[in-house]
């Protein structure tokens, strides 16, 4: 059975709106001028963003822990370009890998990302079809 996505949002004003997961989980979205008083959320393009640098995350720590990596600190970084007219889409998205840890490999961390990008990152296989993703990653020596 394919999994089905869900989501409420109720206006609350402005451009705010007060959404719900279909998990149960809530947050305010909003589209107001950043830095002021209408600046309540991230905007729902920012979701993308974010929800992009966690799916993909998510995917290459816990292929990092099957692997028995050494990995004391993980941080993703992405980056997103829009197009100027409208629907203003993300056409190019750069994605960096952060890894810190003890002999780490680079053979690992190169596999994983390939993993998260073409199998499991279900947000990065459908923001692809808009924008060029770029992919890198640096492993940081942690010591013993």
């Amino acid at each position: 059975m394919a999994k089905q996505g869900h989501a409420e949002a109720r206006w609350v004003g402005d451009l705010r709106f007060a959404v719900t997961s279909g998990s149960g989980h809530t947050l305010t979205l909003d589209s107001g001028p950043r830095g002021s008083e209408h600046d309540a959320g991230p905007s729902p393009m920012e979701l993308l963003m974010v929800a992009l640098a966690s799916c993909t995350g998510m995917d290459v720590i816990s292929t990092l822990a099957k692997m028995r990596q050494d990995v004391r600190a993980y941080d993703v970084q992405v980056h997103g370009v829009r197009a100027e007219e409208h629907p203003q889409v993300y056409t190019a998205i750069t994605i960096e890998h952060v890894v810190t840890g003890h002999a780490v490999e680079p053979r690992a961390v190169t596999r994983a990302i390939e993993l998260s990008e073409t199998k499991y990152c279900g947000v990065s296989n459908t923001l692809n079809k808009t924008a060029q993703l770029t992919t890198s990653y640096r492993i940081i020596e942690s010591g013993e």
